[in-house]
């Protein structure tokens, strides 16, 4: 037999035995609720990875439900290419920009608590499969918000309804009530040599 005989030999005995190990693995994973998510950490993808799942649920035909805490008036693609699916996503961007451009706490913390009053009433409608709070931690983080409240309605929310958090510095607390937490972790980033942001990118 040759070299190259033995390797194909080898490498269809190896797929055969992780094959048969992964069968036996997912054989015990049956179960199925709804999930907390959160996206977290200091790297760029937070918001995307969101959106992502957002594309992906409407393929499924499931009703989607955003709020955007942070984003406000001004123009980002993601917003502009939901609004193609508004029988399946309503999206609400509800913030008044970052906080070091208003520069007023009262401000942002009525911009916040109108924010989450429309997530509150989403995740109360179980007609939505998923609610996405897209830089909710920031909210939190900057004390906008009470923590309490929060966990409490993640907390009672509809069984099966999948709830999704992204920004930066999730608090303690919610990562350990969460199903799923992923940290994005800043490697390089463009902005460092004077790369503004552009569109398709982060915008």
């Amino acid at each position: 037999m040759s070299n190259l005989a033995d390797e194909n030999t080898l490498h269809r005995e190896k797929m055969a035995r992780i094959k048969a190990a992964r069968d036996r693995m997912m054989a015990t994973k049956t179960g199925q609720r709804g999930l907390l998510i959160v996206h977290t950490g200091k790297g760029k993808g937070k918001s995307t990875a969101a959106f992502g799942m957002a594309l992906r649920s409407i393929g499924h035909g499931m009703r989607i439900g955003i709020v955007q805490f942070i984003k406000g008036a001004w123009n980002c693609g993601e917003r502009d290419a939901l609004e193609h699916f508004a029988e399946l996503v309503t999206i609400r961007a509800m913030g008044d920009g970052f906080t070091w451009e208003t520069q007023d706490r009262e401000r942002d913390i009525a911009a916040a608590r109108r924010a989450w009053d429309m997530a509150k009433s989403m995740i109360a409608d179980s007609s939505y499969d998923m609610v996405i709070l897209d830089e909710l931690n920031v909210a939190l983080r900057y004390g906008y918000l009470p923590l309490t409240e929060v966990l409490d309605v993640f907390r009672s929310r509809p069984p099966g309804q999948h709830v999704v958090v992204t920004g930066r510095n999730a608090a303690p607390e919610l990562i350990d009530l969460a199903d799923l937490v992923t940290e994005m972790t800043l490697v390089k980033h463009p902005f460092r040599d004077g790369i503004k942001a552009q569109k398709g990118v982060e915008f």
